[in-house]
């Protein structure tokens, strides 16, 4: 295919940007019965597996974490280790008991959101809009 030639009446940053506040939007409404962040959201998310270690918290948060201030999954994983939904060990972070159940019951309200905001979407269109913002993501220098 070869360069992009279709009109359109707002440029994709618009798109992408007004998609990822919604988004957050979105999850600070669905979560905040819970008191809990997306960035912890995502936390327990990578935790769900099995135990992992703070750099890798860091690397998959990537996407989701202020450079310019450098934050840290740190600073969002105290709240739920105060809560008791997650423990450390040997620099190993794992979900306890009481974190995996709330994890599962979370997972099913962020499933319920997910459905909502693809609506609509065949899978073959959302297959193919990942492929392509991965694409931009990696022109623009990402080496993920």
């Amino acid at each position: 295919m070869g360069r992009h030639t279709v009109a359109t009446a707002r440029p994709i940053g618009f798109w992408l940007k007004l998609a990822d506040r919604l988004i957050d939007e979105q999850f600070d409404r669905a979560l905040a019965d819970f008191a809990i962040s997306r960035r912890q959201w995502e936390i327990l998310n990578v935790l769900s597996p099995g135990p992992n270690t703070l750099m890798n918290l860091n690397l998959a948060l990537e996407p989701f974490l202020d450079v310019d201030v450098r934050e840290s999954a740190a600073d969002h994983i105290a709240g739920l280790i105060d809560r008791g939904w997650v423990d450390v060990a040997f620099e190993y972070y794992e979900l306890t008991g009481e974190g995996a159940s709330r994890h599962a019951e979370l997972h099913r309200v962020v499933a319920r959101n997910r459905t909502r905001a693809l609506s609509g979407v065949v899978d073959e269109d959302f297959a193919t809009t990942v492929q392509v913002l991965e694409k931009v993501a990696k022109n623009l220098g990402w080496n993920g």
